[in-house]
């Protein structure tokens, strides 16, 4: 009978344990579930908003396309870029970094960007690579409307 009692009050506090996680806006996640113990194991070691190379990438394909499809559009600089969340759905997704700023334009405007570094998403999953958002610029409607789909 004890041992009834008690296993049903390490049931009833594991679930408590989960429904508290739950309420706090994330649900509880098994150890054995996170990134990190996969087969392939995700770190979540992504670099920061403002890395060289990251901004280096986001240039790069935002000029290329704007070359191949639209027109002349190119990045001048970039300003007040900050990171806006981390790994924000839970231990057990990708992780991802959520990035914000803005972006000035060879057409003299300023324009805000939102964009993601995202682990193992890279060429054969080996690295991070970055998918990205221009306001008024998401002419597909990709990221619609007006790149909140590319935010957290």
């Amino acid at each position: 009978m004890r041992r009834a009692v008690l296993g049903t009050a390490l049931v009833s506090l594991g679930c408590l344990v989960a429904f508290a996680a739950d309420a706090a806006g994330r649900r509880y996640v098994h150890p054995a579930d996170r990134a990190e113990a996969r087969i392939i194991p995700m770190n979540g070691n992504l670099p920061a908003c403002a890395d060289p190379a990251v901004i280096g990438e986001l240039t790069s394909r935002f000029n290329s396309r704007e070359a191949t499809f639209w027109g002349p559009l190119q990045v001048t600089t970039y300003d007040r870029i900050r990171e806006t969340a981390f790994r924000p759905w839970g231990a057990d997704y990708i992780p991802r970094r959520f990035c914000s700023g803005r972006v000035l334009l060879n057409d003299g405007l300023f324009r805000r960007v939102d964009y993601s570094v995202r682990e193992n998403l890279g060429l054969f999953g080996w690295t991070w690579n970055v998918e990205w958002c221009v306001m008024g610029l998401d002419r597909q409607r990709t990221h619609a409307p007006d790149c909140q789909m590319a935010r957290p």
